[in-house]
């Protein structure tokens, strides 16, 4: 597997996830500061989960400071577009509610086939189940920390088909990890959480729920 697949992966997942942390800390209200730590727990948060569950000591993020620095990078300049742009309230308002779609679902696709890859390279690569969870749990993770800690309902039990779409494409990527080469598995992963997603929203798709009034 080539390195420069795996570092534009976490590249784009980093930054997306940022970036939607960022600005949900902005709309919210928050300091600097819950700026910052926002955009870090939404970036990182999956990252680290995924290496709690397969036992990778010490996790990822404490290993290269990188994606850390490159998350609170990210934060710092949508915080400073926001402190000093005009009318940015009604300009991130727009762009939380069109913009967000394509950056949580960018940032889902990488993390989730970087989740599939980091299971696959230790000894429980023969779990199917735990590949799986480890590639949905590195997608969401992050997402849904965010979302709890700004008190929001996590966006992964309510629109256009994000967990089943992380699911699908864990799944896909595991089951032909061994008969292809581990950088077009990913690729593969990640255009099928894409286009799921699209698809979905395209025609306002959603799991069945149960509406009260």
């Amino acid at each position: 597997m080539t390195p420069s697949l795996i570092t534009i992966l976490g590249f784009i997942g980093v930054v997306a996830f940022a970036i939607s942390g960022a600005v949900l800390a902005v709309k919210k209200g928050m300091d600097i500061f819950g700026v910052n730590i926002l955009a870090v727990i939404a970036a990182l948060g999956g990252g680290l989960t995924r290496d709690i569950i397969i036992n990778a000591a010490p996790p990822a993020i404490f290993q290269s400071p990188r994606s850390v620095l490159l998350a609170i990078v990210v934060a710092n300049i949508v915080f400073l577009i926001a402190y000093f742009g005009k009318d940015i309230d009604e300009k991130l308002a727009v762009f939380y509610d069109k913009g967000m779609f394509w950056i949580d679902t960018l940032g889902l696709a990488a993390f989730v086939v970087d989740g599939v890859r980091a299971c696959m390279n230790t000894v429980y690569k023969d779990n199917l189940l735990l590949v799986v969870f480890v590639g949905v749990i590195t997608g969401v993770g992050g997402g849904v920390l965010r979302d709890i800690i700004s008190n929001e309902l996590p966006v992964i039990f309510v629109k256009h088909i994000y967990a089943s779409a992380a699911l699908l494409g864990a799944l896909i990527t595991a089951l032909i990890w061994e008969y292809l080469p581990a950088d077009l598995c990913m690729a593969v992963g990640f255009i099928i959480v894409v286009l799921i997603r699209v698809i979905a929203a395209h025609y306002n798709l959603n799991l069945p729920r149960i509406n009260k009034k």
